[in-house]
């Protein structure tokens, strides 16, 4: 199965930002209180896939808050730096909410596992600091997310080379097993970006256990949706 994956480009429309804007901006960044956004508290990096059409994928950096215990919200962009264009959000919650919800809703949302034990999710950690030292607390980060459940919707679809966020929100989902995408093509090449290896993450993860997945998550792998 292919994935349609895509470079990160500045090519939105429009003319370039005012002096005046700028002002503006500089202005409001120190007199405003920009506090949900401050809670952020986690970057982490992996591809989510159309789960109308799964063998389309975008590689997404999520930025999360924790709500509370149970419950995580992201923003989500195409890349990570300051042109990056914002895709979408997605909620993360625990089995106890998850089993809460209607069997309908419950196939809305996707599982972290396969993205937490083959590496594929990473949370980029900061140039001045070990790779192995990071590693230690991105792996524990892993044990608590490789048992939550998401539900993202993209608004842009940058993969189809829109240049502005067309048409209604798409429902995306998570891998779940090898075999659905070029792993190889698109890991790889994001790896070689940040500096990371998802092969050794998938080593030191081996020892994380992996929870059952509930029967209604990850449909769009099981409603015979083709590429």
């Amino acid at each position: 199965m292919s994935c349609e994956g895509h470079k990160i480009t500045n090519d939105v429309p429009g003319d370039p930002l005012s002096t005046k804007s700028r002002v503006l901006e500089t202005g409001a960044a120190v007199a405003q209180d920009f506090t949900p956004i401050r809670q952020v508290c986690a970057h982490l990096n992996a591809f989510h896939a159309y789960a109308d059409e799964p063998g389309r994928c975008v590689e997404t950096n999520h930025y999360c808050t924790h709500v509370n215990e149970d419950m995580r919200q992201c923003i989500l962009y195409d890349g990570p730096g300051p042109n990056a264009r914002l895709l979408g959000v997605e909620y993360m919650i625990t089995p106890k909410l998850y089993e809460t919800l209607d069997s309908e809703e419950r196939k809305l949302w996707h599982s972290h596992v396969y993205e937490v034990k083959s590496g594929m999710l990473i949370m980029p950690g900061p140039q001045l600091l070990p790779n192995a030292a990071w590693e230690v607390a991105e792996t524990k980060e892993m044990e608590d997310v490789v048992f939550l459940y998401g539900k993202v919707y993209h608004l842009w679809q940058v993969d189809k080379g829109h240049q502005l966020p067309l048409g209604t929100p798409k429902l995306m989902t998570s891998f779940t097993e090898d075999g659905q995408f070029d792993f190889e093509k698109y890991v790889g090449e994001r790896d070689r970006r940040f500096g990371v290896d998802s092969k050794q993450k998938a080593s030191l993860r081996e020892y994380i256990k992996e929870p059952e997945i509930h029967p209604d998550a990850d449909a769009a792998w099981k409603s015979g949706a083709k590429s």
